[in-house]
């Protein structure tokens, strides 16, 4: 066998720290890649879901006798027809499969049908006649906590309640300042509208193909509703056309199962865009009652919030954005007494639930617009009223948990203000794409007012509370084709984010080879938890990793066997090293054997809060600060974002160019809470279901992005790293409404701005 010298190790080609291009990037610009829309088996048959039209009723009958009749509809279920259990739901059962008795929400579930055609299928759903007796909807959150408001769950209406308290409850300050606040309902705007295909087998079950952030969540409901156990019931991932939280409810999974099951044929869904605003959830509408105390010279002594959140007819994961809220709700800053109190409450508005940035983003827009509060009162500097306040490691959260390391608060904001600002250019007579209005040709420039703002947030990273946060991964690796080829299984969802080629950098990193296969997320493996609380890096790179570690441990042993050798072993460019020197190629070392290893992976414990809302809540924390610039016309009431700067702690970049995309996306929809993104309600319906009414920013809204990492290790985490995809949609929407504010000297406490605030009209919500 004849020995080489190995260079000196080197990184990893298309390893962790490389810009790896992502397999699915160049079928997407294309038009190739697969989405779950757009699969297709012979036979199949086109589900259809009949809707409620009236945020709130009682269903007296339901007659199908006409819909059974049509030609070509082979299936019309009710509610009588669930198998098994009738309600689902990721934390509290509470949702019906099929309404019955009551319908809570406009465009409820009420009947399902199956046909050969889709256009048949809707028209069988017109032949459906519901006997509704219409009542009167419950849309304000305040009013569903009054003690006179109608029930509208046996439990009552308020969902939940979180307390913090801190330090001193009666704590006086010299100078106070107060503010009320709102924000409006967000839609995730994911532009692949839900979708999925149910194919029934043999053995009595089906497989189900869609799209979705859990698989095993949704295997786990699935199967309750359909009365069979989990293993009869196999998901596989399909092309999923954006997520952001809002495929983590389940949408027509059950419906889809139910009517395959029903007919013995595949059956297909696929919502239109109009029927995915009502098939899931969006993020929580919420008013915020704050008051600040500090001393004069800036220092804060106390924080008191009332946080006031609108879950809508049913419970998704409000529990979890509650305790979120309460626990976020002081900001990145040293508050020695803080007294939170945060509620969730169901109303007959449409169910909220999980959307980037989950509780954080709603308060933090609250507490940097008290910040800015009082910096202004104490005649202070913006910036460095946040730096004398900004928490440090060791310090103490309000809600309890020590502040660990690293904490960069005081960092970020000092890189952030340090950054050049743009050059401030004449209004009149430049292109009209750069002013606000932009080519709808509103303002050539006159009032135009230019405003700086500041913000900074945090976000946890991972599930907290107690729960038991894990990820499964299984890691193979063999001769194919006389190369070593490792093979990466798990059930973590690809939403977009990269998560496919993060698995296999972290496979060529640590196997040494270049040939990484990352097959599709299924159930034939434990489960990876949700694509969501910008986790999965964290929690399923580390099970990749470890599996990946023990693989390699046993090519290891395989050499030792075969060649004695015994220290210094690694593997490096195809080939097992020792020392430095060649010992044999891989694939010699492997022949043909196929070593496979399995991890399940957990983190380490978080806890509950405690009655008084302390405890070790969260496992991580992820710091981001924002500076906007923005041009107002003040007369017209139109904005324009300039630049927007950010400063953020990643512990380590797995790979830069997917990370600067993550920033920008996160902007992008922080851009959108801040100016223009809202579902609008009108006694519990929804008047804005189109992507033509609601508006969401385009390429011509997106302004310049610097963006400055730091790479402050968690000693705890894989790499060293943290979750990025939430913290740049928490405070580039503060930042932006602070530079609103500088422009036009309005208060500005609603979001998303409109231009009959920026000019001061008062009008209705």
């Amino acid at each position: 066998m004849t020995q080489a010298p190995i260079r000196e190790r080197a990184v990893t080609p298309d390893g962790i720290g490389e810009s790896v291009g992502r397999p699915d990037g160049v079928p997407k610009v294309k038009g190739e890649f697969e989405y779950s829309s757009d699969l297709h088996v012979d036979g199949m048959l086109w589900g259809a879901t009949l809707r409620s039209p009236h945020p709130h009723a009682s269903i007296h009958s339901i007659d199908t006798s006409e819909t059974g009749t049509m030609t070509g509809v082979f299936a019309v279920l009710t509610h009588e027809d669930v198998p098994g259990r009738k309600v689902y739901g990721m934390e509290i059962p509470d949702q019906p499969v099929l309404a019955w008795e009551k319908v809570r929400y406009q465009g409820e579930a009420v009947a399902l049908v199956a046909a050969d055609h889709p256009e048949t299928a809707r028209r069988a759903l017109e032949k459906i006649r519901v006997d509704y007796e219409v009542l009167d909807p419950v849309t304000d959150a305040e009013a569903a906590m009054a003690e006179d408001a109608p029930r509208l769950h046996l439990s009552g209406n308020v969902l939940r309640r979180v307390d913090v308290g801190h330090g001193d409850p009666g704590a006086t300050a010299e100078v106070v300042v107060e503010g009320e606040y709102e924000v409006g309902m967000q839609d995730q705007a994911f532009l692949g509208p839900e979708s999925g295909l149910a194919i029934p087998h043999g053995e009595g079950g089906v497989d189900l193909y869609i799209s979705t952030q859990w698989l095993h969540v949704d295997q786990d409901q699935v199967a309750e509703s359909l009365g069979l156990p989990p293993e009869m019931v196999r998901l596989t991932l399909s092309g999923v056309g954006g997520a952001f939280g809002g495929r983590e409810d389940l949408s027509m999974q059950i419906h889809a199962c139910m009517l395959a099951l029903h007919t013995s044929r595949p059956v297909k869904m696929v919502y239109g865009r109009e029927e995915s605003f009502y098939g899931h959830v969006h993020r929580h509408p919420a008013k915020m009652r704050y008051e600040h105390g500090a001393t004069r010279d800036g220092q804060l002594v106390y924080v008191r919030a009332n946080l006031l959140f609108d879950g809508g007819a049913y419970a998704s994961s409000s529990n979890a954005v509650c305790l979120n809220a309460a626990t976020f709700a002081c900001g990145p800053y040293d508050v020695p007494n803080a007294q939170i109190e945060s509620h969730m409450l169901y109303t007959n508005n449409p169910p909220c639930g999980a959307m980037r940035g989950f509780g954080a983003v709603q308060v933090c827009f609250a507490h940097e617009a008290q910040m800015d509060k009082l910096a202004e009162k104490l005649g202070m500097d913006s910036v460095e009223i946040r730096m004398k306040n900004a928490i440090e490691p060791g310090m103490k959260f309000p809600f309890g948990q020590e502040v660990p390391y690293p904490a960069p608060v005081r960092e970020i904001l000092e890189r952030v203000r340090a950054m050049p600002l743009p050059q401030e250019r004449e209004s009149m007579g430049r292109d009209l794409r750069e002013l606000p209005g932009g080519v709808s040709n509103t303002t050539h420039g006159e009032g135009v007012r230019r405003g700086v703002g500041y913000a900074v947030g945090f976000k946890n990273i991972g599930f907290s509370a107690g729960f038991d946060d894990y990820s499964t991964a299984r890691v193979s690796l063999s001769v194919e084709d006389g190369k070593p080829v490792a093979r990466v299984l798990t059930a973590a969802a690809e939403v977009g984010q990269g998560l496919v080629m993060v698995q296999a950098q972290i496979a060529r990193t640590e196997l040494g080879v270049e040939n990484v296969v990352v097959e599709t997320a299924d159930t034939r493996i434990g489960s990876a938890g949700s694509t969501s609380a910008s986790r999965q890096t964290y929690v399923t790179g580390a099970a990749v990793k470890e599996a990946c570690e023990k693989v390699r441990e046993r090519v290891f042993d395989l050499a030792r066997e075969e060649f004695g050798e015994s220290d210094g072993l690694a593997i490096e460019d195809g080939n097992v090293v020792s020392d430095g020197l060649v010992v044999a190629p891989l694939a010699e070392v492997l022949g043909d054997a196929e070593i496979s290893e399995t991890v399940e992976f957990h983190h380490r414990a978080t806890h509950p809060l405690d009655e008084n809302g302390q405890g070790d809540a969260h496992l991580q924390f992820a710091f981001a600060a924002h500076r906007a610039v923005v041009e107002v016309d003040t007369e017209l009431g139109l904005a324009r974002v300039v630049e927007v700067a950010t400063a953020q702690d990643v512990g380590k970049i797995i790979n830069p160019l997917a990370l600067e995309g993550q920033i920008e996306g996160g902007i992008a929809q922080g851009l959108g809470l801040a100016l223009m993104e809202e579902i609008q309600i009108d006694d519990g319906r929804i008047q804005n279901a189109s992507f033509t009414d609601y508006l969401i920013p385009t390429i011509l809204d997106m302004p310049p992005v610097k963006i400055e990492i730091l790479e402050l290790a968690d000693p705890e985490a894989p790499y060293g790293l943290k979750g990025v995809g939430e913290p740049p949609t928490i405070a580039s929407t503060p930042a932006i409404v602070a530079a609103l504010r500088d422009a036009t000297d309005r208060d500005l406490a609603r979001i998303p701005v409109r231009p009959e605030h920026i000019v001061g009209l008062e009008v209705k919500p």
